[in-house]
């Protein structure tokens, strides 16, 4: 039996993955919270040179993130070949709502994702979701995967490199080198964090450079940070790095653009600074990101500020790479549905902040989610998933 060590934080969602997964495998190992012992977090740093969790140690190999390539080739098992009823492709509010739905309906429901709970997990606090006065981002995705676990789901968690029709049927192959096939598609991939477009910008990600607060930002315990960008994301990212960092700058390219109950809090925060009409133009340090400079965008003057963290709220963008021509997209390059959540391909649906819908909120994308669950369940049952082939149709209309 190998030797597994995970170094976590308690917020860090792609953390939970790896334990997921390891429990799904039945393999053993030992969890250390780098929030609440600091050598653990210097020793993270120093095996792997990374400012970033999850750090996977197995038998002396050192896994950095949630690698499910990796991880599904030390542990996992081949799986039989099959054809579902309804694949899922994402399990964030959208896709596991449909993936529950689906299940109901008694479909044969398979969910690829590389990660449970999607965007949603990287709120630190979520104020409008009904049944909550506020809930963290992975406590309500937690209580998502709970109830989805209750049903027969088969979950792989895997991410999708492409998809294409085939002989009647509907075939992903995945970024581990597998295919899977269904009768049907709904692709609730969600979005990713749009990057700052700085040179040099990969080499600082995890090392200073963070994709996912929630996750590190108990790493810069006592120290300097800027949170990029002026949205609500970038305030609430900021407010809560203010109570753990000593000081938080925030950099903002025109003005704030703010709901009032963030607003109100973040004029509470004495150890918050804001730099207004801005934006980052490099970044500064070696092995480790050691600073910023920013460039005021009337006057074109530059400033280098020092800090040991950066933390980028400035947008996403849809995961719709894979999808290749295969359906119709928009200027945004979000996947183009009409009112029943139905794409231009018969057969495949598409649901949450990865479509076309303009409203990109966690309770709208749960709801999505359901009607492109119903309306897959009812494609199929006029037999229009035997066989009928993913043909191409007119784009719908929106």
């Amino acid at each position: 039996m190998a030797s597994v060590k995970i170094y976590t934080t308690p917020q860090c969602p792609y953390c939970r993955m790896v334990k997921a997964f390891l429990d799904r495998q039945g393999v053993p190992y030992q969890e250390i919270n780098v929030a609440e012992d600091r050598k653990a977090a210097e020793e993270v740093v120093r095996i792997s040179g990374q400012l970033g969790v999850p750090l996977t140690v197995v038998d002396g190999e050192v896994i950095v993130g949630f690698d499910a390539q990796r991880l599904n080739e030390l542990f996992g098992a081949p799986k039989e070949e099959d054809v579902y009823d309804v694949m899922v492709l994402g399990a964030g509010p959208a896709g596991l709502t449909a993936s529950a739905y689906s299940a109901r309906k008694g479909q044969k429901t398979l969910v690829i994702s590389q990660n449970i709970g999607g965007q949603a997990l990287e709120s630190w606090a979520i104020e409008n979701y009904m049944g909550f006065r506020m809930v963290k981002g992975e406590d309500l995705m937690k209580r998502f995967e709970e109830q989805v676990r209750d049903l027969h789901i088969h979950l792989e968690l895997d991410g999708a490199l492409s998809l294409a029709g085939e002989d009647g049927r509907f075939v992903v192959n995945t970024v581990t080198g597998r295919t899977f096939l269904a009768r049907s598609v709904i692709i609730a991939t969600g979005k990713h964090p749009r990057s700052l477009g700085v040179a040099d910008e990969e080499r600082y990600i995890g090392r200073g450079l963070s994709i996912c607060s929630t996750c590190d930002g108990p790493l810069f315990r006592g120290k300097t940070v800027a949170v990029v960008g002026g949205g609500n994301s970038a305030l609430q990212t900021a407010i809560e790095m203010s109570g753990i960092a000593k000081t938080v700058y925030l950099i903002v390219r025109s003005t704030i653009r703010a709901d009032d109950a963030y607003l109100d809090l973040y004029r509470t925060k004495e150890n918050l600074i804001t730099f207004s009409n801005v934006e980052v133009s490099r970044l500064v340090g070696e092995k480790f990101l050691t600073g910023i400079t920013i460039k005021d965008r009337t006057s074109g003057e530059e400033r280098e500020i020092a800090l040991d963290g950066l933390f980028a709220e400035i947008g996403w963008l849809p995961n719709t790479g894979f999808l290749g021509d295969l359906v119709a997209l928009n200027q945004e390059k979000e996947v183009i549905v009409d009112v029943n959540c139905h794409t231009n391909v018969p057969g495949i649906f598409a649901a949450g902040d990865v479509t076309s819908v303009k409203g990109k909120q966690i309770i709208i994308a749960a709801g999505e989610g359901a009607k492109a669950a119903l309306e897959a369940y009812e494609w199929l049952m006029r037999g229009a998933g035997a066989g009928a082939g993913p043909e191409g149709a007119p784009a719908p209309k929106v």
